[in-house]
C-alpha cells in the first residue's frame, strides 16, 4: 500500500527545501564576500602582474648610431640654449635667435629677437618666446608672428595650450602677481588679480581653465596648493590641500592634477584633495607627466642610488625603476616613460616593463622625443637617433 502523506506534510517539505535553497545561496554570497575581501587586502601583490597580462614585449635594442647629414645641429653659445619639439618640427632658441628645423635637420627659419633673457614654451606647431624678468611676448609659428605684447608689468613666466591660449603671469603694484589669459588671436578672455603668489598653470578642459599652483607657509613649512580655475567664472572651484612641498611644475589631465616638486611629488584629484604623495630618497632631477601617467627621476648620491618612479594614475603606488646610472631627463610619450641616464635612453611601461633602450655614448644634459627619433641635447650641439619603442 503507497505511502500517504496529508497536507501538511507536503507543506512542510515545501518550505524546509526552500530553507535549504536560502541557506545555501546565503553561504555561497558569504563565501563571494570572502573572495573580495581577500583579493582586496592582498592587491599590492596581484594587481601589478595583471597590467602585463597580454602585454609580453621583447625588449628593443636600437642602435644608437648618430645620423649623419645635416647633424649635429651646431649651437652656437654654448650650452645655454633651449631644445623643444612640437609637430614634426625642432625649435632651438639660443640668446638671440629662434631657429626652426625639420626632423631631417634643415633649417626651415630663423628669426632674431631681442629679447636679453628669452624662453620658449611650444605646443601644437607654435612657439611662444617670452622674456623672462622683461615684459614682452610674442606667438609665433614657422611662418609668422601671429601676435606680440607688452605687459605693463615683470613677466613671471608664461604658458602655451596646445589650442592656441596664452596664459601670462605678471608683477603687480597692488597684489602678489596678476594673471592675464589670451585667445589665439591675442584678444584677452581673462584676468585675475591674485592675493597669492602663482608659480605655475597647466590648462584643463579644451583650455576653458587651469590648474594654479601657488606656495605658501603652513605650520613654518613652505606647501603647495592646487586652485581649479575656470576662465567663464570669478573665483575658483576649489584649492586643495597644501602638499608638502614647493611644486617646480603642474600637469593637468583629466583626472587631475599632478605636482611635480622640489623634494616630493603628488596627486590632486577632481575634487581637490590630495589623493597620493611620494616624498623622494635623494635629489629631483626632471618630471614629466601626460594623461595622468607621470614619472620623476632621483639621484641620490651619497647612496650611489638611481631610480624612476613612475605613476599609472592619480592614487596609485609609483613603480620603481633602479637605474644602473645617475639619471639626466625623462618624457613622457605616447603612454611610455623615456628615461635617459648618463650612458643610455630607455622606454619603460608604466608596469615597469623595459620596451626598448638605446645606448649613448656622450655627454648629454637632455633629449626630446618624436615619432621616430631621439634628440640629445649636447653643449653646443644637437644629435639625433633613431628609436622604435615598439609602440
Amino acid at each position: 500500500m503507497p505511502n500517504m502523506y496529508d497536507a501538511d506534510d507536503i507543506v512542510d517539505l515545501k518550505n524546509r527545501k526552500k530553507r535549504q535553497k536560502r541557506l545555501m545561496r546565503f553561504a555561497a554570497f558569504i563565501i563571494v564576500i570572502i573572495i573580495a575581501g581577500a583579493l582586496y587586502a592582498t592587491r599590492d601583490t596581484w594587481v601589478p602582474k595583471l597590467r602585463g597580462i597580454g602585454k609580453q614585449y621583447k625588449t628593443i635594442v636600437n642602435s644608437g648610431k648618430l645620423a649623419e647629414g645635416n647633424f649635429p645641429i651646431e649651437v652656437s653659445g654654448g650650452s645655454d640654449y633651449q631644445l623643444r619639439y612640437t609637430v614634426k618640427k625642432i625649435l632651438v632658441q639660443s640668446d638671440t635667435y629662434l631657429y626652426i628645423y625639420d626632423t631631417e635637420g634643415s633649417l626651415l627659419k630663423k628669426r632674431q629677437h631681442v629679447y636679453s633673457n628669452p624662453i620658449l614654451r611650444v605646443a601644437n606647431g607654435r612657439a611662444l618666446v617670452y622674456e623672462n624678468g622683461g615684459n614682452e611676448f610674442s606667438v609665433e609659428d614657422e611662418e609668422e608672428v601671429f601676435y606680440s605684447r607688452r605687459m605693463p608689468n615683470t613677466i613671471y613666466f608664461a604658458r602655451l595650450s596646445s589650442d592656441g591660449v596664452t596664459a601670462v603671469v605678471t608683477s603687480s603694484d597692488n597684489y602678489s602677481c596678476e594673471l592675464t589669459v589670451y585667445d589665439k588671436k591675442g584678444n584677452v578672455i581673462y584676468e585675475r588679480k591674485c592675493t597669492e603668489m602663482v608659480t605655475d598653470i597647466s590648462f584643463i578642459n579644451k583650455s576653458g581653465g587651469c590648474f594654479m599652483t601657488s606656495i605658501s607657509a603652513e605650520n613654518g613649512k613652505l606647501v603647495t596648493s592646487v586652485k581649479e580655475i575656470s576662465f567663464k567664472e570669478d573665483g575658483e572651484k576649489w584649492t586643495s590641500p597644501g602638499l608638502n612641498t614647493v611644486g617646480l611644475e603642474v600637469f593637468g589631465s583629466s583626472v587631475g592634477a599632478f605636482v611635480y616638486g622640489v623634494d616630493a611629488c603628488g596627486y590632486v584629484n577632481n575634487d581637490g584633495q590630495i589623493s597620493s604623495f611620494y616624498q623622494y630618497d635623494g635629489e629631483a632631477v626632471a618630471g614629466a607627466s601626460i594623461g595622468g601617467s607621470s614619472a620623476v627621476v632621483i639621484n641620490n648620491e651619497d647612496r650611489r642610488r638611481y631610480i624612476a618612479a613612475l605613476f599609472p594614475t592619480e592614487g596609485e603606488e609609483p613603480v620603481i625603476i633602479e637605474l644602473a646610472s645617475p639619471a639626466v631627463d625623462v618624457s613622457v610619450f605616447k603612454g611610455l616613460a623615456y628615461i635617459m641616464t648618463q650612458d643610455s635612453v630607455m622606454a619603460y611601461d608604466f608596469d615597469g616593463s623595459l620596451r626598448s633602450t638605446a645606448a649613448v655614448t656622450d655627454s648629454y644634459t637632455g633629449f626630446v622625443r618624436s615619432d621616430d627619433h631621439i634628440f640629445l641635447k649636447g653643449y653646443n650641439r644637437i644629435d639625433r637617433i633613431d628609436y622604435d619603442a615598439g609602440d
